[in-house]
């Protein structure tokens, strides 16, 4: 294990350990400085999500730290509950893996934050929760090593244990490549031939609208108008709104320069890392520390769920301040790598 950790610190262009917090911080400047020179437009973080940030100076963000400190910075006091515990990382992708570009197909996760996940994943139990297509975000990951959700946990690839408290018909046995056992959970599978109906007839009302870009993620679409004139919006809101109106038992929701339709059923992110718990056996117990990180609105669900059991550590993903019900944060996916870097570590030199 510790070989390694050793290529990934290489990788990352650092000779030696990381020993402290000013380390990561200058791995963090070393990754931006570098995807910095990619040519793909890197957005501004705040752009994945519908709140809207306060003022963005200095001062105010400085103020929002105060109720929402650095992970990184807090790391040992964080871990130094974890004694008897059972770590488990959930992690969004999008924004917090990796970087939000202009285009929803090229939102690659740089091979260093694949390492650092491949080493968190082998230490402890570790899912991906995302909105895209749970097919979409493993093609971009890349990783068996770790359990997939997407749809926003409606489509979810968990570990081989069936749930009771669960309905049974939503839950299917497959096995991966090498012959392992895994439980597929879908809770939004009898609207699957809808949603294929509407992707299609989304398709053909976006033709005629430069820009426009309809993203299959499953059991949800995704209506993308970054790259619409501002003049085309209405347009473009009303040949959705004339698709939904067929279809009673799903709703739209909006994030930044994306409309999304999903089903109308009580289901989230928050449900999702409910589930995951429950089947990898920590239902019920407090002798588990989940750590989550993500920087979508769809994530404050999952926050809700460990805030009010009083678990774990929810982690926002933010360089401007904005309402959550996170109790750390991180500013963007470089101090996610860092802070990723840091668990796989203290959990190599930990004797517990």
């Amino acid at each position: 294990m510790r070989g390694s950790l050793a290529k990934l610190y290489q990788v990352l262009g650092f000779q030696r350990a990381v020993a402290n917090v000013e380390d990561i911080e200058s791995i963090s400047k070393a990754r931006h400085d570098r995807d910095g020179a990619a040519s793909l437009t890197v957005l501004n973080p705040s752009d994945h999500t519908t709140d809207e940030p306060l003022t963005a100076t200095h001062t105010s963000y400085s103020s929002w730290l105060n109720d929402h400190p650095s992970a990184l910075r807090c790391f040992k006091g964080m871990l130094s509950s974890a004694k008897g515990k059972r770590i488990v990382v959930f992690l969004d992708y999008d924004g917090t893996l990796s970087p939000i570009v202009s285009d929803p197909d090229c939102a690659f996760m740089s091979d260093p934050m694949r390492s650092a996940v491949r080493e968190v994943a082998e230490r402890f139990p570790t899912a991906i929760i995302s909105g895209r297509s749970r097919d979409k975000v493993h093609e971009f990951v890349k990783l068996d090593e770790v359990y997939y959700a997407g749809s926003h946990g409606m489509d979810i690839r968990g570990p081989p244990q069936q749930v009771k408290t669960y309905d049974g018909k939503y839950q299917t046995k497959a096995l991966d490549k090498k012959g392992n056992e895994f439980i597929i959970f879908q809770p939004a599978l009898e609207f699957l031939p809808a949603i294929k109906e509407m992707l299609k007839e989304l398709e053909k009302k976006a033709r005629g609208i430069q820009g426009a870009v309809i993203e299959d993620n499953r059991f949800c679409i995704s209506v993308h108008y970054r790259h619409v004139q501002e003049s085309d919006y209405g347009l473009l809101h009303e040949r959705v709104q004339s698709v939904l109106g067929k279809y009673p038992h799903f709703h739209l929701t909006r994030g930044k320069k994306v409309m999304e339709i999903r089903p109308s059923i009580k289901w989230n992110k928050g449900h999702a890392l409910e589930y995951l718990l429950d089947t990898l056996g920590f239902t019920g117990t407090d002798n588990v520390l989940p750590v989550y990180i993500g920087d979508d609105r769809t994530d404050e669900d999952a926050f809700k769920v460990l805030k009010s059991k009083g678990l774990g550590y929810p982690i926002i993903v933010s360089s401007t301040p904005r309402d959550t019900m996170a109790t750390y944060s991180l500013r963007d996916p470089s101090e996610v790598l860092s802070f990723l870097i840091r668990l796989a570590r203290w959990r190599e030199n930990s004797s517990f």
